[in-house]
């Protein structure tokens, strides 16, 4: 197949960028493996666990359904906090898991350190392999826990200058709405819970022990979830300023203590 014929293959399966996507999968495989990975896509499954690594911020990621895909709404999270950081800052990311907010984060700025936290096993090694071949190591440590219950013994208190986090957000009943490739991607990574602000309220009332005085939380939030995060920290007697992305829809919540 050559790259014209692909694309019009995709065409006709309805995927909408079938140029791009056919430049994409001409340019990383061929004979029958190209093939086959068209009638996988022309299916629904991901571009991107297809290709097996995708581009985010600067860098490449190893990607695979054990992991959220990256995409490009959440750099913003990884600019706001490179912007706001201070000066050799220890940062923890919750939720990690291809690790890409984290490991941009300090590629862009390399007097930080960080920890990152993520419930399964196999996200983390993903994590361990994005973390080596983008060159971290020696400043990312990864943790195994789950964010929806307070830290442990593992996690110093008041030690911390930011938590970052990129959680589920999604609310229970939206999830089984989304595009169909969505539906290759981990449910753990997309559910929220049942107004999507479970992960919110876990982080602020159960990790908030490890920030630093004057540390703040940055998280990627829902495009409808602005209004929200403000409120929840507003009960919390934090102060909160939302940041939108490039298309004009709440992306971004920093949270100051």
């Amino acid at each position: 197949m050559n790259e014209q014929a692909v694309m019009k293959r995709l065409q006709e399966a309805g995927i909408d960028s079938p140029r791009f996507e056919a430049m994409q999968l001409c340019r990383a495989l061929s004979g029958e493996a190209l093939a086959h990975a068209v009638e996988r896509r022309c299916a629904g499954y991901p571009l991107q666990y297809i290709l097996g690594e995708w581009d985010f911020y600067r860098e490449t990621y190893e990607v695979s359904e054990d992991c959220l895909i990256p995409r490009a709404d959440t750099e913003l999270l990884v600019e706001k906090a490179v912007q706001n950081l201070p000066t050799g800052a220890r940062f923890l990311d919750l939720c990690t898991g291809s690790g890409c907010v984290a490991i941009s984060t300090l590629c862009a700025r390399p007097d930080t350190t960080a920890v990152a936290v993520d419930l399964f096993a196999a996200t983390l090694e993903l994590a361990g392999r994005n973390r080596g071949r983008n060159g971290v190591t020696q400043r990312l440590e990864l943790v195994q826990a789950d964010v929806l219950l307070p830290p442990d013994g593992r996690f110093e208190r008041a030690s911390w200058d930011a938590i970052l986090s990129n959680p589920p957000y999604i609310r229970t009943q939206v999830v089984p709405t989304l595009q169909r490739e969505v539906g290759y991607e981990p449910r753990a990574a997309l559910d929220g819970g049942h107004d999507g602000l479970a992960f919110y309220r876990a982080i602020l009332d159960g990790w908030h022990t490890l920030l630093k005085p004057g540390g703040s939380f940055f998280f990627e939030i829902g495009y409808d979830q602005g209004e929200a995060l403000a409120a929840l920290a507003a009960e919390r007697g934090y102060t909160a300023t939302v940041y939108r992305d490039l298309g004009g829809n709440d992306r971004v919540v920093h949270i100051r203590k």
